[in-house]
């Protein structure tokens, strides 16, 4: 698929059939992910796959609760990846430091879109969440406490009537411009 077909067929999946992704597609995924650029080629994550069936309910179950509900659907995606964000180059370290930037987020996110786009290229679907019990996901796959969990995504086949959606997004004029603001 080329990359303007990818980039509109790529969108948040919140409905999964129940079917294992492949080996294969798993392998792609990392490769995805191991390709990405950082700042200074620092490679500021960690990739987790989680596909253990029982380790990857208890970690979807941290992904919502009684009071925050709107990711009651990822117990149904097969496959949890979870990115773990790493200390960064020290001269990536000092740059940030310098620039007030927090080049390791920006990795992170470069990172899970390569994931995510491959997965799309793969007839996968996905969902990124950025809302979970980090100090549950981290004991249940024995993640350091002084390390952060950037991204949790939810990963697996689409079910049957998750179409392709419109995607609503501003109008060119209002998000871009050509030299200033």
């Amino acid at each position: 698929m080329d990359f303007s077909q990818l980039i509109t067929v790529r969108q948040s999946v919140r409905s999964y059939q129940d079917k294992p992704v492949e080996e294969e597609k798993l392998a792609q995924l990392i490769e995805a992910v191991r390709l990405a650029p950082s700042a200074s080629n620092s490679q500021p994550w960690k990739l987790i796959i989680v596909n253990d069936p029982a380790l990857k309910d208890k970690v979807a179950k941290a992904t919502f609760s009684a009071l925050v509900s709107f990711n009651k659907f990822v117990p149904q995606a097969p496959v949890l990846a979870v990115l773990v964000i790493e200390k960064p180059k020290i001269v990536t370290q000092i740059g940030g430091m310098l620039k007030d930037r927090e080049f390791s987020l920006i990795d992170i996110g470069i990172a899970a879109e390569h994931f995510c786009l491959q997965a799309a290229n793969l007839d996968l679907g996905t969902c990124m969440l950025g809302w979970f019990d980090e100090a549950a996901v981290k004991q249940l796959l024995n993640i350091p406490q002084h390390k952060r969990i950037g991204l949790v995504i939810a990963l697996g086949y689409a079910k049957e009537d998750d179409h392709v959606r419109r995607k609503n997004r501003k109008c060119t004029e209002e998000m871009s411009s050509f030299n200033t603001y």
